[in-house]
């Protein structure tokens, strides 16, 4: 797969969408010093490239319910790609695991999990455990507090080639 040739202004466009998902595209254009339609024509050829996977919000779930976050290392028993494939579908059916991803090292994955109370997170191991999707060992950290959230750092990331 080869990587996408980005200047500066297509940076500044996916940083500020990054931030902002809702701008309206005439402050984006404003924001990123090009006129509405240069801007709308990048912004085009970034999403059709892929290079915007979608837009979502972020929602304030602490003001919408009681909830608690989970990071979660997992070990399997055995790694043989079927045992991999399996783990993953069954993390896949559950919607209170948010995230997870596949590790090198000492673990196999890390989960992000969010559920209502430690009950019910205990009720979702339990079920994985149960559903015999491999999983042998796993270390619960529960989140106390948010410190930083944020999206990538693009412009360090990225090696702009200006046209």
């Amino acid at each position: 797969m080869s990587l996408l040739k980005l200047d500066n202004r297509d940076i500044s466009i996916l940083q500020v969408l990054g931030r902002e998902g809702r701008i309206s595209k005439t402050a984006l254009a404003e924001r990123v010093n090009l006129s509405s339609t240069a801007c709308w024509d990048r912004l085009q050829r970034l999403e059709k490239a892929g290079a915007i996977e979608f837009y979502a919000a972020r929602i304030a779930l602490k003001k919408l319910a009681p909830h608690v976050n989970v990071f979660v290392l997992a070990e399997l028993g055995t790694h043989r790609a079927e045992s991999f494939q399996k783990f993953e579908a069954v993390v896949a059916r559950h919607d209170e695991i948010s995230g997870c991803w596949a590790l090198g090292g000492g673990f196999d994955y890390l989960m992000m999990i969010t559920t209502r109370d430690i009950d019910s997170y205990q009720r979702l191991m339990d079920t994985l455990l149960e559903q015999q999707a491999g999983l042998t060992r796993y270390f619960t950290y529960i989140v106390t507090k948010a410190v930083k959230d944020a999206p990538p750092p693009l412009a360090a990331l990225i090696a702009a080639t200006d046209d």
